[in-house]
């Protein structure tokens, strides 16, 4: 189990670094944009030179690394926050992208797992075809659909949220307030219906195999009811796999929500990603690339070692 945890993280650093050069390299031979202000102009030259991003590619490849592991710094933002540190304007963007992810996970869990839990039980009866069908639907929807339709019926119809997450002044200078919380539902709600249908459809999948195994049947003739027999013997079987995929979940709805928080316009990273785009902010583009390729990365060896805490049978890595 040691050597394969150390194999997965050597290749995790591999796979990161040669990501990073590949954006890196195209990233520095895009078209630099510059203020039309020739004082600010002035100011970015001089920073871009002692950078060294008028020498070669590989020099400034050299001293872009140089920088990140003397010092820590991913380069500087010179249009969304003029001059300020990269790795601080990531670092101050993380907070409400978290929240909304974990709060579309809460969401999301009981009512995924419960709800597949009923189809299977209900296996070849009306309900489950039902419920199939639904899922079928929330799987083939974009998130961002889902987003619109939020903001559609509760907010334009009903007025029961606002159509946008509130700014920290508006919400009373904190994120953990009850203001800012509420406004923080419209791109919950929107979030969590893909990954409502994901855990329905893979706890049904799941269960329905457990239920029809022999210990099942043994459990039965022991003198358990089926509701016993399902809770304390296939639904947490059913959970070896079902509890990975919870957590590659939370790392596969990161990287979905760029969309939902753009319109709702919440101060997240991925919005930071999409301004960084479109603002020609390259060091800014850089810093979330790495990030969101280190967080999908470390999520793999994650989930895979997961399997091994949750069944002390598996080993992974073993032949």
């Amino acid at each position: 189990m040691a050597k394969y945890v150390v194999k997965r993280l050597v290749l995790m650093v591999f796979t990161l670094f040669v990501i990073t050069t590949i954006c890196f390299m195209l990233i520095r031979i895009l078209p630099r944009e510059l203020p039309t202000d020739k004082v600010l102009q002035q100011v970015i030259l001089a920073r871009w030179e002692a950078l060294g991003y008028n020498e070669p590619l590989l020099t400034q490849y050299g001293i872009y690394l140089k920088n990140i592991f003397t010092e820590l710094d991913f380069g500087t933002s010179w249009y969304i926050s003029f001059r300020t540190p990269a790795l601080e304007v990531l670092t101050s963007k993380i907070l409400p992208t978290v929240m909304v992810n974990l709060g579309s996970l809460f969401v999301a869990i009981p009512i995924g797992i419960l709800t597949g839990c009923f189809a299977a039980i209900k296996k070849n009866t009306w309900i489950d075809s039902f419920i199939s069908t639904m899922v079928i639907v929330f799987i083939s929807v974009p998130s961002y659909v889902y987003a619109f339709l939020v903001q559609y019926f509760l907010y334009f119809k009903l007025d029961l949220i606002p159509v946008t997450v509130y700014s920290l002044a508006d919400a009373g200078g904190s994120w953990f307030t009850w203001k800012m919380i509420h406004s923080m539902i419209g791109p919950i709600i929107a979030l969590s219906f893909g990954e409502i249908a994901g855990l329905c459809r893979f706890t049904r999948a799941e269960l329905t195999e457990t239920l029809t195994s022999d210990y099942m049947l043994l459990a039965r003739t022991k003198g358990l009811t089926r509701a016993q027999a399902t809770i304390r013997h296939a639904l947490k079987n059913a959970m070896v796999p079902i509890l990975p995929m919870i957590i590659g979940s939370f790392i596969a709805i990161m990287s979905g929500s760029m969309i939902i928080e753009k319109i709702f316009a919440i101060p997240g990273v991925g919005q930071l990603y999409i301004m960084s785009i479109n603002l020609f902010d390259y060091d800014i583009f850089m810093l979330d690339t790495i990030f969101y390729t280190f967080i999908g990365l470390l999520g793999g060896i994650v989930t895979d070692l997961s399997y091994g805490f949750i069944d002390p049978r598996i080993r992974m890595g073993e032949r």
